[in-house]
């Protein structure tokens, strides 16, 4: 029991094998007491940014099956699960409800949308998650308000689950107030914190996917 709550308040990292640019920027999210999971070809991401994984898991397609006292979970390369997701089910399966993502957007587009939607996912079971890449930041706004500051250049909200509703935003350069955003029309692209303020996202019924654009 007192294992699974320390597993709770510790953070998850997975990373996944998609480009990362900058890492030293990436690096600097990782924390001390992060619980890495390194997810095939993530393993390379993983050494570039000089971090050692707690557990690999994968299918090694895009990785030579690693010959390590690291423990790894080798999965079948025919399933419904991508490495990514399994880490993160075997994460939930372990007790973390808190994420981070590095290294799963940018390169093909399929697996970038597929990984992206892994942020429902975890707020569909009431985790926290979050993507980082080499400009941005992106979250899930659904039933908690989320506050921006202005250290991010821009910031956009994009639908990509069904219907928003109400949604309000302050603090911005183009405020909102009880706002719908459907998935047809994306109009919360490109907003602005106002200077030394900081923005904050409200969304009454649905789900948003913030992107925080730190640069371009």
């Amino acid at each position: 029991m007192k294992d699974n709550s320390l597993k709770e308040k510790r953070r998850c990292v997975i990373i996944g094998g998609a480009p990362i640019g900058a890492p030293g920027e990436i690096r600097s999210y990782i924390r001390p007491d992060d619980y890495v999971i390194a997810c095939d070809s993530g393993l390379y991401n993983a050494s570039l940014l000089g971090v050692n994984p707690n557990l690999i898991v994968g299918d090694f397609d895009s990785h030579p099956t690693p010959d390590t006292p690291v423990e790894t979970i080798t999965l079948p390369r025919e399933k419904d699960d991508t490495d990514t997701v399994y880490a993160v089910r075997e994460a939930e399966r372990r007790g973390f409800s808190d994420f981070l993502l590095l290294g799963v957007t940018g390169g093909r587009l399929d697996h970038t949308l597929g990984n992206i939607s892994i942020l429902l996912y975890l707020d569909s079971r009431g985790h926290t998650g979050m993507i980082a890449d080499d400009t941005s930041e992106m979250r899930i706004v659904s039933s908690a308000p989320v506050t921006i500051d202005d250290r991010f250049s821009f910031f956009s909200l994009l639908n990509i689950s069904g219907e928003a509703e109400d949604i309000t935003i302050t603090g911005a350069k183009y405020p909102l107030s009880g706002a719908h955003i459907s998935c047809e029309y994306q109009y919360g692209i490109s907003n602005e914190v106002k200077k030394g303020m900081t923005a904050t996202v409200t969304v009454g019924r649905g789900r948003l996917l913030l992107i925080m654009v730190r640069h371009e």
